[in-house]
């Protein structure tokens, strides 16, 4: 379950704001269905940041990587990843430890994901 604080919610009448206006500090609908799918990634497998955006039929990877640096430190981020395998920057070493304790997969240099093997897509509904 994500955590999105009381401190980001609207102020006025503890109130949620109409959807169809985003606020400031609360993620939009395309925002809420990336970390959606990002909680269902399983342990060991991960998705690059365009399959994400693949999978919903919406957006792109950049937004995909703006939505996971905006709103995704209550969902594993460690399982979203450059289509090259590599791990998110600046989050390199935490990614790494997390992908070793969960046994992804990763290539000869120890560095990226080997996201051939631990590639993971969604089953049609």
């Amino acid at each position: 379950m994500r955590d999105v604080t009381s401190a980001s919610r609207p102020a006025a009448l503890g109130r949620r704001a109409p959807t169809r206006e985003p606020v400031a500090g609360l993620p939009t609908p395309f925002a809420e269905a990336v970390l959606d799918l990002v909680e269902r990634i399983p342990p060991g497998r991960v998705m690059a940041y365009g399959d994400v955006a693949a999978a919903l039929g919406s957006g792109g990877a950049r937004a995909v990587g703006t939505v996971m640096a905006r709103f995704g430190s209550g969902v594993p981020w460690h399982r979203v990843l450059r289509a090259d395998g590599s791990p998110p920057a600046g989050h390199e070493a935490e990614a790494l430890r997390r992908h070793r304790r969960e046994g992804t997969p990763l290539t000869a240099s120890d560095t990226r994901v080997d996201i051939a093997v631990a590639r993971w897509w969604p089953e049609s509904s």
